[in-house]
């Protein structure tokens, strides 16, 4: 007879816990042990579950960039036509759901450590591919790009910004790239 994990939910509880450790204290200083304790769970789940950081950093952040590329796709619903969906691109940047102190703090670390892993740099190119196909839906390929250039910028900007551009600049600009 199979032995029934414990505690089924602790892989999950585990990725989360290393979200929420990176978010709070920076990739450079995530270990299996305080990510363990983050997690409520013995240090040794960490290497039962995941063959060391490396790998759990990699499904950490793509369980990251998942929830954001359905968020992504979510500003989308229902929108049939070219400058709807300039409009739902306008509403992601100028919305707060997306840019949470939490989603933009695992954006600019992510970003920032892509370059030193080559695991986390397929996962912001597999993120970047799908913002991109979801794009596709209204604009070539290569407006599409432009496009996904300009919203993970103006993200940036909008955030950081001390006087952030209005909604109506944004969708001007969003319809120049777009050609509209």
């Amino acid at each position: 007879m199979a032995r029934r994990p414990n505690d089924p939910q602790r892989r999950e509880r585990i990725l989360e816990a290393t979200l929420d450790t990176i978010a709070e204290h920076g990739i450079q200083a995530v270990t299996h042990r305080k990510i363990a304790s983050c997690a409520d769970v013995p240090l040794g789940s960490m290497t039962y579950y995941f063959s060391g950081i490396d790998a759990l950093l990699e499904e950490a952040f793509s369980r990251f960039t998942g929830q954001m590329s359905a968020q992504y796709a979510a500003f989308f619903d229902g929108v049939d036509s070219p400058a709807r969906a300039c409009d739902a691109v306008t509403d992601l940047i100028y919305g707060v759901q997306v840019t949470t102190a939490r989603n933009m703090e695992l954006m600019y670390q992510l970003y920032a450590f892509m370059s030193r892993q080559p695991v986390l740099k397929s996962v912001m190119q597999n993120w970047m591919r799908s913002s991109q196909t979801t794009l596709e839906h209204w604009f070539d390929p290569v407006t599409a790009r432009a496009l996904d250039a300009f919203i993970e910028g103006m993200t940036l900007h909008f955030v950081t910004d001390r006087q952030p551009l209005s909604r109506e600049a944004i969708r001007l600009m969003i319809g120049r790239i777009a050609g509209l």
